[in-house]
């Protein structure tokens, strides 16, 4: 399994969820739910974010195949999903609303929809197009470390890179998250055309 541990790709991916978790984005949400007295469990929501997100990267598959939906397809989707976060970044909107009925905030909106969701999801599975699943399950790793070390120091980190410092961190990554959708969409698109011309 380590024989296919290359660099380069565990960087890529690592770059590709840090964007799309978005951790330092979500810290004015994390701020806000503590100021309005709800708690936030650090170790909890990296644990079980972690879980869902590994259960999902093993299981994926499964679920495309009872699905009848090949990898390149559910790539090329999940290339659309992740040019319109990166749209929300860009453009300060709101896409994707979050209407659960759960109002616990470690599990709901923390770990779900902002760490493990439909674009965490979508990402892992539409990595797995690309790159070897041990790059990814330590880029993953290494996301999760970070994910628990902000969320664990949300008041220092917003005084240390200031609302401006997070705005411009956000924006830059919605920047790169439009780059790596469409290399994603051109990618995946070229080999479901290849397979249907077979």
């Amino acid at each position: 399994m380590f024989s296919k541990f290359n660099l380069q790709e565990m960087t890529s991916a690592f770059i590709v969820l840090f964007a799309v978790i978005d951790i330092i984005g979500s810290i004015p949400i994390i701020i806000n739910l503590k100021e309005r007295g709800q708690k936030v469990d650090a170790a909890k929501a990296t644990i079980i974010s972690f879980m869902l997100l590994i259960g999902f990267f093993y299981a994926g598959d499964m679920m495309l195949k009872l699905f009848h939906v090949d990898i390149e397809s559910f790539a090329v989707a999940g290339a659309i999903v992740i040019f319109l976060m990166a749209l929300e970044m860009l453009l300060d909107v709101e896409i994707f609303k979050n209407q659960g009925p759960i109002k616990e905030a470690t599990l709901v909106p923390l770990v779900f929809p902002l760490l493990a969701g439909a674009g965490s999801f979508t990402t892992l599975l539409s990595l797995r197009a690309e790159y070897s699943s041990i790059n990814i399950i330590i880029a993953l790793v290494l996301n999760m470390i970070w994910v628990f070390v902000v969320v664990s120091m949300t008041d220092r980190v917003q005084r240390l890179l200031g609302k401006g410092g997070i705005y411009i961190i956000r924006k830059f990554f919605g920047i790169i998250l439009i780059a790596i959708a469409v290399r994603l969409f051109t990618a995946n698109i070229t080999l479901l055309i290849e397979s249907l011309q077979k």
